[in-house]
């Protein structure tokens, strides 16, 4: 089969990039993130990379199709790193808007799967 012909369907990876910080929904946003990766819904990956410019993270990133940047609290410190890594074609997800604060948002199953839910939606 000729590569000219073929069908370019495959393209880059559905990156998933979590605050996964210290507060309860920095909790929140690493377990609903792994929740996605787990059922197959995009690729968790590295935020540290990404403020470390590691070189492969850095690659993989550009390369990847979408990117679901998910902050836990207003300091939005997932889409500033991404930002100031010269990205700028991502989705963001804030908890506060959709209406968890921080300090006010335990890490349970409804909550994960609810940032989860929201998070796949806005890969689509």
């Amino acid at each position: 089969m000729s590569t000219e012909n073929s069908c370019e369907c495959s393209g880059g990876p559905k990156l998933i990039f979590a605050c996964s910080g210290a507060a309860d929904v920095g909790e929140i946003t690493d377990r609903a993130a792994r929740k996605m990766n787990k059922e197959g819904l995009g690729r968790m990956f590295c935020m540290a990379g990404i403020g470390g410019r590691v070189s492969g993270i850095m690659k993989t990133t550009e390369s990847a199709d979408k990117i679901l940047a998910i902050d836990g609290c207003p300091l939005n410190c997932v889409k500033n790193s991404l930002e100031n890594a010269g990205f700028s074609e991502f989705k963001h997800l804030q908890l506060a808007d959709i209406g968890l604060e921080k300090g006010k948002s335990q890490p349970i199953e409804d909550n994960i799967a609810a940032v989860a839910a929201k998070g796949s939606q806005m890969l689509q």
